[in-house]
């Protein structure tokens, strides 16, 4: 059965878990065969104004209050390096290694930024502080445990993106409180652009992406996952969350005669290979349509799945339709 994920597992605390061994179960809560999503809304690529503020309510309601632009920050996720990147600072330390990307730093500048040790789910409050930080940013249900330590001692920000327009919001509010506004909006600018342009010429085929590190996986949805957000945009997608327990089985993704399959293979502890290799061990694997034709893509999960800013997605948006032609 393939398990939809929930916020939490998307967090990156454990992907192992989300599902089960890849055998037909049974129906779930989501029927992908009868409940096709609904054609999305055409991209508007007008970009308003961003105005520098030292306090703001972000695009999840949390409030952000700064004494000045924030000069030294510290990064808990992914999304906080994608819009650094994008408005052109640099974060002073970080846990992700999305920077050592081609798109973004590459690897031989990447190494110049202080790493968070500690890991994802357990960055040490110690250490951040050593870096004397104006803000730091993390994933609200993964790092918000954090702000009690933190208090007093700098800002902290829990951002909880699960669409693209989340993570628009949040390279917006982040252009404000930098002041640096016209870089933000020409971030924007650009992304919406090009998934407009994209959503011009939509492919018919179905495509599906997945994620995990071994037969156990989760299905990506466009209500919590950013990337799987734009594929109904650009494709037939009709993947749909079921909430927490929701799962989808075998039948039902294969009824859907998937077409191109997106996988992000995540790494955990001594784990590792590509997921793709480790499903194809599986004979149920080998009847997805596209698996029988060679349509299955890995992806670097840490633009698919972890960056989640505009320049991920906009690196999502090249590869996929590339892929969907």
């Amino acid at each position: 059965m393939l398990r939809s994920p929930s916020r939490f597992a998307r967090g990156w605390i454990t992907a192992a878990v989300v599902g089960s061994v890849l055998t037909g179960c049974g129906a779930s809560s989501g029927d992908a065969t009868s409940d096709q999503a609904k054609p999305a809304a055409r991209t508007d690529v007008t970009v308003e104004p961003i105005k520098a503020a030292t306090r703001l309510t972000d695009t999840n309601g949390v409030k952000v209050s700064l004494d000045k632009e924030p000069e030294r920050i510290v990064c808990l996720f992914a999304l906080c390096d994608d819009i650094l990147t994008e408005l052109g600072i640099v974060p002073t330390a970080t846990n992700s290694t999305l920077l050592a990307h081609s798109g973004f730093l590459g690897e031989e500048k990447a190494k110049e930024v202080d790493v968070v040790p500690g890991g994802f789910i357990a960055p040490e409050v110690e250490a951040i502080l050593s870096h004397k930080p104006d803000l730091v940013i993390g994933l609200g249900d993964t790092h918000g445990k954090l702000a009690p330590a933190l208090k007093g001692a700098t800002t902290f920000w829990a951002m909880q993106p699960e669409t693209w327009e989340d993570s628009v919001g949040y390279l917006r509010d982040l252009a404000a409180l930098t002041g640096r506004t016209a870089e933000g909006e020409k971030a924007e600018k650009t992304f919406r652009t090009k998934l407009a342009e994209a959503e011009k010429s939509p492919s018919g085929k179905t495509a599906l992406v997945i994620y995990g590190s071994d037969e156990n996986f989760g299905v990506a949805t466009p209500e919590g996952d950013a990337a799987a957000s734009l594929f109904p945009k650009i494709a037939d997608y009709p993947w749909k969350s079921g909430g927490i327990e929701g799962s989808y089985s075998l039948e039902q993704i294969l009824a859907r005669d998937v077409d191109v399959l997106f996988v992000e293979t995540m790494s955990f502890g001594d784990t590792d290979g590509k997921l793709s290799e480790k499903l194809a061990e599986n004979p149920l694997w080998g009847k997805i349509p596209a698996v029988r034709n060679g349509d299955v893509h890995e992806v670097n999960s840490e633009v698919w799945a972890k960056g989640r800013g505009t320049r991920s997605l906009g690196l999502v948006l090249d590869e996929a339709t590339a892929a969907l032609r």
